[in-house]
């Protein structure tokens, strides 16, 4: 039997599909539902039909619930990441930091359920009080990707219900096992019926509907360029509040006073660890002169160190490609770079392994500048161009040439530097001596240019999203 949609607290078979583990394309983790239309429209209409009653819960009642979630997350750890690494394809030590990053969003938005901000002030006119609010913004639609199973759906899931509103969650086709593995750990926290939906299947039918609802208030969306700007023009055109989180084309700057050690660590990590499978990776390499030619024998004797296997295997450091898809595209990009000029010095091959998988070598391209197609668009893999440069003036104009303005970031031990960097980078967020990939669930995640749009997701800040803001005037 397939694993069931969740609608109005019921869970509901449709036709199904098959979830495959790219590390091992024989192994069949499940069948998995496809809501269709009519199911989409029937969990829509149960957190419509739930809101009322759920944004008049007690933020104690939500905060209670909220922590259960947290708290059970934690402590199935072990299991809920080996499933993330068998669908997903990142290592396990990889998956079960998401997991805990997971249950950690959770715990914390317990907490931002009970000190929901407001303010009251005396009114220009004499006597008369304001009070400003926040309520609800009402039935959210989350549509997810499949790169970050369960802490991108945590992190929306999570302060939609902590504000007051019902959710009607799509996860990516790619990754239903923990989308429905955290609906099923929801629903048994105690969340009323329809205050949470589960929809799975394809974005064309499932999503689409979503996105078209009158009855969808709000929608925050992690995803492609493409699929996020359909998304902006559907919902707005509709008068609807969309926040979106797209691509990225992160440059790491490498200057030559940079700690070599702490510099190659730092774009190992950042533009080949979880597959390079990051919105958030480093792609660019902007590299000092004076430091170009040791930071690439070091970092190309540290990826010929890498060892690409099963995900769940002992001793693997870089997981296959989610599919074949991706895998596809990874390897047109490869070549679109040799046929630009620049020069492959290791890795873009397809590798063959114990298991029939989508398993790709690290590729590290030279030679490159920032006008070729490889540095200029989103490639979404294990692949990554160093760009050299003369001075940091130049490095900092090639970082910021760029349509996206997601993550930055540069190694330096000039304080001057950094701190100019942080200024002046055209990016919602900055690294400095660390990873462009890699955050903290309690700060606002984001960025500007192409990568982002609307209001910021996790931290406090999310309130801005998730909540409308009333202000009332009282007279005596």
């Amino acid at each position: 039997m397939p694993f069931a949609n969740l609608i109005a607290g019921a869970w509901v078979e449709g036709d199904g599909g098959e979830n495959i583990n790219p590390s091992d394309t024989s192994d069949v983790i499940g069948v998995y539902s496809h809501a269709s239309v009519e199911q989409v429209r029937d969990a829509i209409d149960a957190a419509e039909a739930a809101l009322h009653a759920w944004a008049r819960t007690t933020p104690q009642l939500r905060a209670d619930i909220l922590e259960k979630v947290g708290l059970e997350i934690a402590a199935r750890k072990e299991e809920l990441a080996d499933l993330l690494a068998r669908e997903e394809g990142k290592t396990l030590a990889e998956a079960a930091g998401e997991v805990t990053r997971a249950s950690q969003i959770f715990r914390f938005f317990a907490g931002e359920a009970v000190r929901i901000p407001g303010e009251k002030l005396d009114s220009a006119r004499p006597g008369v009080q304001i009070e400003i609010t926040r309520e609800p913004v009402g039935v959210v639609g989350l549509i997810t990707p499949w790169n970050f199973p369960i802490a991108i759906p945590a992190w929306k899931i999570a302060p939609a219900l902590a504000f007051g509103n019902t959710v009607v969650f799509k996860p990516a086709d790619l990754v239903p096992g923990s989308a429905w593995a955290l609906a099923d750990i929801i629903k048994r926290a105690g969340v009323p019926d329809g205050v949470f939906n589960l929809v799975m299947g394809r974005g064309s039918v499932v999503g689409e509907e979503i996105i078209k609802s009158p009855k969808v208030n709000a929608v925050s969306f992690t995803g492609s360029v493409s699929t996020g700007q359909h998304i902006l023009q559907t919902v707005t055109a509709r008068g609807g509040k969309v926040q979106m989180e797209m691509g990225g084309k992160n440059p790491l700057v490498v200057l030559n006073d940079a700690d070599l050690d702490v510099a190659t660590r730092v774009a190992l990590d950042g533009a080949f660890f979880s597959t390079g499978q990051r919105c958030t990776a480093s792609s660019r390499f902007i590299v000092e002169e004076g430091i170009h030619d040791r930071f690439v024998s070091r970092l190309s004797e540290m990826l010929r160190d890498q060892v690409v296997d099963n995900a769940r295997k002992p001793g693997t450091t870089i997981g296959p490609v989610v599919d074949q898809r991706q895998l596809d595209q990874d390897l047109n990009y490869i070549a679109i770079g040799r046929q630009e000029g620049a020069k492959l010095l290791i890795g873009g091959e397809r590798l063959n392994r114990e298991k029939q998988g989508f398993y790709l070598s690290p590729a590290l391209f030279t030679e490159a500048s920032n006008q070729m197609q490889i540095c200029r668009e989103e490639i979404f893999g294990p692949v990554a161009a160093v760009i050299r440069v003369r001075d940091y003036d130049e490095a900092l104009h090639v970082a910021n040439d760029t349509p996206f303005g997601l993550s930055s970031g540069i190694c330096t031990t000039s304080l001057s530097k950094s701190a100019h960097f942080r200024r002046n980078s055209e990016a919602g967020m900055v690294m400095v001596n660390l990873p462009t990939a890699g955050v903290d669930y309690f700060v606002p995640f984001g960025g500007r240019k192409a990568s982002s749009y609307g209001s910021r997701e996790q931290g406090r800040y999310a309130v801005e999203f998730y909540t409308s803001v009333k202000t009332s005037y009282i007279a005596p």
